[in-house]
């Protein structure tokens, strides 16, 4: 926690505050994770149709996080993150007064407007800070989020005891304090870039090509082997989210285990990421990765050898270290890899790809679960393992395009 600190006062005054609206953001980000409960309890839904509902938020967040950042580089960076957190702000406090009719598109306008928000976050603070402090600042915006994360989800948990619709109003506030802070502070938007220009190995000192996104990532092998492997990997790695509490439940623990150890997750990487990105930052970006990766599938060959207590908890901190590992790095080197211009576009490419196991997961875990759990267990351990081995494969010498 000391290195995350010292690391947060050397950067400029407009992100430190940044970070703090980040933290605030973060701890009363509660609409979404109570938002089936809500359905069930409040508007007296059944289970199925809340389901239903809550997945047309994950379609609009899916789509929000590959589009924002693409806006972003269009209209501006900053104007576009301050219109997706009112947006926001603005459909928490519709959700509670709307009519159930009205809630499916609402909630694909809610998911679109928050899946929008990250890229262009991580576009907005990695855009601020040279290449060789970018695994740190995305270490750092990982730090504050988990640390809003330890104690938000407590504190939504008591407000859930009375109306519902304090959870609604103090999301749309805190994200409001955060909007706040990027009006006052953030760098106003530079002119937008008309044309996208990177320089090929073919190209000479003064011949500038015009080209696509598509013919970039071509140029930038190891950014499209990240892109690639981070699908498979994410999908591995939150079956922390859909299997491990089937695993807790078929072993007659109680939920309060399960609770104690997502708590665990966010306290390791708030007390410990920022140093291992500080410690790790000379080394080439694809080894580190891969290591993650590696650490992941590791985790979870852990409890597919024997499912217990101990080794699930064994299994959270080592998932936990290959997640520190290649979480930070690899949204860095897709930021180093970005055109002029592009930083948006990148960053809704490498965050649509970081969350694809929300949709996938659910549905692989689930299945893969009611037909053999330890097959399950052994299967998201070889998926890591093997995406860590292409990944050192392709990145070798990290050649990594990056725009003249």
């Amino acid at each position: 926690m000391l290195h995350a600190w010292r690391s947060a006062r050397s950067l400029p005054g407009w992100l430190q505050a940044v970070f703090v609206g980040q933290f605030v953001s973060a701890a009363g980000s509660l609409a979404w994770i109570y938002l089936t409960l809500y359905l069930v309890s409040e508007r007296h839904l059944t289970s199925g149709r809340a389901g239903l509902l809550a997945a047309t938020y994950g379609v609009g967040l899916i789509a929000g996080n590959l589009l924002g950042g693409g806006v972003g580089d269009r209209i501006g960076l900053r104007r576009s993150l301050l219109g997706s957190l009112v947006g926001w702000a603005a459909t928490c406090v519709l959700v509670p007064l709307s009519p159930v009719a009205v809630l499916p598109v609402l909630l694909v306008s809610a998911g679109l407007l928050s899946g929008a928000a990250r890229p262009l976050m991580w576009a907005v603070v990695l855009g601020a800070l040279p290449s060789d402090r970018r695994r740190e600042g995305a270490a750092l915006s990982r730090v504050v989020n988990n640390a809003g994360s330890v104690i938000g989800p407590p504190l939504g948990a008591l407000a859930a005891a009375g109306p519902f619709a304090v959870i609604f109003v103090a999301d749309a506030v805190t994200s409001l304090v955060l909007a706040g802070v990027i009006w006052r502070r953030c760098p106003r938007d530079a002119r937008p870039h008309p044309v996208l220009v990177v320089r090929t190995a073919q190209s000479r000192p003064n011949d500038q090509n015009r080209t696509t996104v598509r013919a970039a990532l071509r140029a930038s092998p190891l950014v499209v082997a990240v892109l690639l492997t981070v699908i498979a990997v994410d999908t591995a790695y939150r079956q922390y989210y859909v299997a491990l509490p089937l695993q807790l439940r078929d072993l007659g623990q109680r939920p309060i285990w399960y609770g104690l150890l997502i708590t665990a997750n966010c306290l390791v990487i708030v007390l410990f990421e920022v140093q291992i990105a500080l410690r790790l930052a000379r080394h080439r970006a694809a080894a580190v990765i891969a290591a993650g990766y590696a650490v992941v599938g590791l985790g979870w060959l852990v409890i597919g050898v024997h499912a217990g207590l101990a080794t699930i908890i064994a299994a959270t901190v080592i998932v936990t270290a290959g997640e520190m590992l290649y979480k930070p790095t690899a949204t860095a080197t897709v930021a180093d890899a970005a055109p002029p211009g592009r930083t948006g576009t990148y960053q809704s490419l490498y965050a649509a790809a970081s969350i694809s196991g929300m949709v996938l997961a659910p549905a692989l875990g689930g299945a893969g679960y009611g037909i053999s759990p330890r097959g399950l267990w052994l299967a998201a351990a070889a998926v890591p393992l093997l995406a860590g081995a292409v990944l050192a494969r392709v990145g070798a010498g990290d050649r990594v395009t990056r725009p003249a």
